[in-house]
């Protein structure tokens, strides 16, 4: 009886189990069918809804664009480009088989949402969490078709959930091929081009009833980024893409090991473009922006952006007559508020549309001593504080002046005017080189930094666009500067979709802070490696040269506007002439000696009262005696030690060198020291002229 007890006591355990598996799998499978229920009738609304073929195939999928200047002229008007509508058995098998391939393998197979895929995905975003990537890979075709038709590029999950359903709805109305004819006539390929015939015509010079095997990888390989692998912005990027997709192929099983030996997409010959100006490339960076700012993606628009037309001709100008023989260069132009006058991503941009000014990240030299010297001030030192040129080894790096001499003493007024290497080091060293990064986070630099000595001469990679806005920010009197080309959207019949409303400004630094590096970078143009910027008014700035002469820079201000220029190679190679005072700058004075002609002259502001604890010297701080108003000095301009029991200044014991014997026992004013406390010393602009102008570090 005891074993039979035993035996049977598990049982209530397991019938509780049993019992709550059961009603789980019941709610699950009952939850299960409800969703399957509301897919189907969203799907089933979805589809009374849709348009027939023949309307999808008359629809225009793309919008009509009309980018504005400032001043209303017409920049450019973007537009569907359309090529001849081709029947699923008019276009090639190369090209059918290309797309379905790369874009969605079990495209005869799933129902238009391809759960395989869909599983993968998310397989990899999960490995991939923590990075900030998004849910990638799992669109099918006729998803894609879905969202090019009827939905926007905006990311959402309300919008994802939309495409699905629009997607199943497609399936269940049309054919498999009905659906790809759509899709292969629909997709965009960039360069304005809508469906593979269309494509065909602008990058090979002939119909897509022509395309060779190679032809259609090519097309095939944009639909993933059109901008990234267009042959005509990176022939080389469009070319490896290519590959990708042939191998893709193969591995499909739709083209034999033989025929994708026999393909060479870098072989492939192009159409000419058409002409274009260098508008374009502020034009592709500011289209982009749409999805952002609006959610219409049917009716013609009109976008008023900050592009100064005259502006932008002068920019390309000064940039094609000075910008050396084999290199590239890149300018970006910011109004006081961050408003984009004029942009130039390259020399010229039909034979290269990649936009340098946005895109690429190069060394900026000794540029990134703004940030050096700005974190210097609000550490403590002076414009004036003297300091010393001379060799420096700091954790076994020595750093070296372009020009292999050292000037001793100097002030700090003087180093960033000739860009003393030396001293920048030593201040990198003093005042921690996490916070030089630091104040380069905080004025907009998000590329990769790091914290060893050799930061301090600029060895992280930046952008013009960002490095241009750090100084517009300076000259915003230290507050937050953010670029932007878009003010308004408008319909064609004048509704507007979004005006842009002023931003709140972010002290980034203290008024004191930023004037003091206004004089700082005045002094580098008055009179030192910038004089080559000079346009006959004031004119604050920074010039910079990496290594070998790879990079040359050129940025400042003047007038409210502000403006970065780059020069270099794209395959970093050395280039002769390239120093930012030379050709850099001097491409900077011609763009702005014209677009500020018609502006007021402004003064820069370089003399602000400083904060209290600037004021004082430690001996006030230490003996807490509000009368002691001045530093006293001796005869050769040492301080004098006060005796803190006796009240006021005490007399010095050796004589003094004044005219009378009743100067004697009186101290002497320290007039520089004055100078520098009120801001009233009326040399401060050319202090850094005399024995000290010439024979320092190299920009």
């Amino acid at each position: 009886m005891a074993r039979s007890s035993r035996s049977s006591a598990p049982e209530p355990t397991q019938g509780r189990f049993r019992r709550i598996l059961g009603k789980t799998i019941t709610y699950g499978l009952i939850l299960a069918l409800l969703v399957a229920l509301g897919v189907a009738v969203a799907v089933a609304a979805a589809v009374r809804n849709l348009p027939s073929f023949e309307e999808l195939r008359r629809s225009p999928t793309a919008q009509t664009i009309r980018l504005r200047d400032v001043n209303g002229t017409v920049i450019v008007s973007i537009g569907p480009n359309y090529g001849r509508w081709l029947k699923v058995s008019e276009t090639p098998a190369v090209m059918r088989d290309a797309m379905v391939a790369v874009e969605d393998r079990r495209f005869r197979y799933h129902f238009g949402v391809d759960p395989i895929g869909l599983a993968r995905s998310v397989k990899v975003a999960f490995e991939r969490r923590g990075t900030g990537r998004r849910l990638q890979g799992a669109s099918t075709i006729s998803q894609q078709l879905a969202r090019n038709v009827f939905l926007s590029n905006n990311y959402s999950m309300a919008r994802k959930a939309r495409e699905a359903i629009l997607a199943m709805a497609l399936e269940w109305k049309f054919s498999k091929d009905e659906i790809l004819e759509l899709y292969l006539n629909k997709v965009y390929f960039g360069g304005g081009s809508y469906g593979v015939d269309a494509a065909s015509r602008t990058f090979f010079g002939h119909g897509a009833e022509e395309l060779s095997l190679s032809e259609a990888a090519i097309i095939a390989g944009l639909v993933k980024a059109p901008s990234r692998y267009s042959p005509t912005a990176d022939a080389q990027a469009a070319v490896g893409r290519a590959n990708v997709v042939l191998d893709v192929m193969v591995d499909a099983g739709v083209i034999t090991p033989a025929q994708r030996a026999s393909a060479a997409p870098a072989e492939v010959r192009l159409a000419s473009e058409p002409n274009q100006n260098s508008a374009r490339y502020f034009t592709d960076w500011a289209i982009p922006q749409l999805d952002a700012l609006i959610d219409e993606s049917v009716e013609p628009l009109d976008v008023w952006t900050t592009l100064d037309l005259d502006m932008q001709r002068t920019a390309t100008a000064s940039i094609q007559s000075n910008t050396p023989e084999g290199a590239q260069a890149a300018l970006v132009a910011l109004d006081r508020d961050g408003a984009v006058r004029a942009m130039v991503g390259g020399r010229d941009y039909v034979s290269s549309n990649y936009n340098r000014a946005t895109k690429a990240e190069r060394q900026p030299g000794s540029a990134w001593k703004l940030f050096v010297y700005m974190a210097a001030l609000e550490s403590g030192y002076k414009v004036d504080d003297e300091v010393v040129d001379e060799p420096v080894t700091i954790n076994g790096w020595t750093p070296r002046n372009s020009n292999g001499r050292f000037s001793g003493t100097i002030d700090l007024r003087t180093a960033f005017a000739y860009s003393v290497n030396t001293v920048a080091a030593k201040l990198g060293d003093s005042i921690g080189y996490s916070t030089v990064a630091n104040m380069a986070r905080r004025f907009g630099i998000t590329s990769e930094l790091n914290t060893q000595p050799s930061m301090v001469l600029g060895t992280a990679d930046v952008r013009v666009i960002d490095l241009t806005a750090a100084f517009a920010a300076v000259s915003a009197g230290g507050k937050s500067i953010q670029p932007y080309g878009i003010t308004k959207v408008s319909t064609a019949e004048g509704r507007t979709l979004y005006e842009r409303a002023p931003p709140p400004q972010n002290i980034l630094v203290d008024a004191w802070v930023a004037a003091g590096i206004t004089d700082l970078l005045q002094t580098a143009v008055n009179t030192g490696t910038g004089r080559a910027a000079q346009i006959g008014r004031p004119v604050a700035g920074k010039t910079g040269t990496t290594s070998s002469n790879k990079d040359g820079w050129f940025l400042g201000f003047s007038s409210g506007l502000t403006t970065g220029v780059w020069m270099g190679r794209d395959d970093a190679r050395p280039v002769t002439g390239l120093q930012g005072g030379a050709a850099p700058a001097r491409a900077f004075a011609d763009f702005m000696r014209v677009a500020v002609a018609n502006r007021p002259v402004e003064e820069f502001t370089t003399q602000v009262e400083l904060p209290q604890w600037q004021l004082e010297s430690d001996e006030e701080a230490y003996y807490g005696d509000p009368s002691l108003e001045a530093q006293f000095v001796d005869e050769n301009g040492q301080p004098i030690e006060l005796d803190p029991a006796q009240p006021g200044p005490q007399p010095r014991d050796t004589p003094g060198d004044g005219p009378g014997p009743d100067t004697a026992d009186k101290p002497r004013l320290d007039r520089r020291w004055i100078d520098e406390v009120t801001g009233s010393g009326g040399d401060n602009g050319n202090r850094a002229t005399g024995q000290r102008g010439s024979g320092q570090g190299g920009p």
